[in-house]
């Protein structure tokens, strides 16, 4: 079996970067994170989805679309009522780019 030595000791950020897919892959990991901690604090707060909705003041299938880790158009301002909601702020920045 023929290894591609271009690759070994490399990085799977470099390697996404040379293949041109690291941002899309660092956008689907932020929203998977951010549904998992919403749904993590629901969970905690014995919070189910209809409440939940309900104080959004939006719908379930809203809600369900939020809670989705592959749904990545996800407003920011429904972001902030969810977390609200929860007793969490989002919290958003902007940090250096590593350059190559």
């Amino acid at each position: 079996m023929m290894i591609d030595e271009k690759h070994i000791g490399s990085s799977l950020e470099d390697f996404l970067q040379e293949e041109g897919q690291l941002e899309e892959a660092r956008q689907i990991a932020a929203k998977r994170v951010l549904a998992w901690q919403l749904q993590q604090a629901m969970e905690s707060q014995h919070l189910s989805k209809v409440e939940m909705a309900k104080r959004m003041q939006t719908s379930r299938s809203q809600l369900d679309r939020l809670l989705d880790p592959d749904n990545d158009k996800v407003q920011l301002d429904t972001l902030n009522r969810a977390a609200a909601i929860v007793g969490k702020r989002l919290k958003i920045e902007l940090i250096e780019s590593v350059s190559h």
